[in-house]
């Protein structure tokens, strides 16, 4: 007895035939023909990544935590803020496909360069990481990347 919706074959290279079905979505993750690489080179495996479903659900997240209005913020305070969640979506997105999170992070990053920027531009804003130098010149102290991944190191190493 066979169970239509329970039992799904998908195409991939060892079923020849053509299929309705090439891939689903399950918990997050989008289950499809993906290059593989094996011992004698590369081939097609049925493996899952992060579904485009669950990408756009994390970005709209990032963009609810309204970065680009958090410019007088210290980066190390937004770091505390938001670790906690990226840290959770890299450990169970980035087991399968890692690279499919690149967009997000990428995206993440971007925010956080552009807060630096702005908190550089105007050193009188509160949270503001820059010193003035002997020249008068303001200089950024930290990069938004080291303030990131310092602060996740001390979080993983404490837990």
């Amino acid at each position: 007895m066979r169970f239509p919706r329970a039992t799904r074959h998908c195409k991939d290279a060892n079923r020849r035939e053509d299929s309705e079905h090439t891939s689903f979505d399950f918990l997050g993750y989008t289950f499809r023909g993906r290059l593989a690489r094996g011992r004698k080179g590369f081939f097609v495996s049925f493996l899952p990544a992060m579904s485009a479903q669950a990408r756009k659900a994390k970005g709209q997240q990032i963009r609810s935590w309204h970065l680009n209005r958090r410019t007088g913020t210290d980066l190390s305070g937004i770091a505390k803020d938001i670790n906690p969640q990226v840290r959770g979506w890299i450990n169970y997105y980035g087991v399968f496909y890692h690279s499919e999170l690149f967009s997000l992070m990428r995206r993440i990053d971007e925010h956080l360069v552009r807060i630096s920027w702005a908190n550089s531009a105007n050193p009188t804003a509160p949270g503001s990481r820059t010193t003035a130098t002997g020249s008068g010149q303001p200089t950024i102290t930290s990069s938004p990347s080291e303030t990131i991944s310092r602060q996740s190191e001390t979080n993983c190493s404490a837990g």
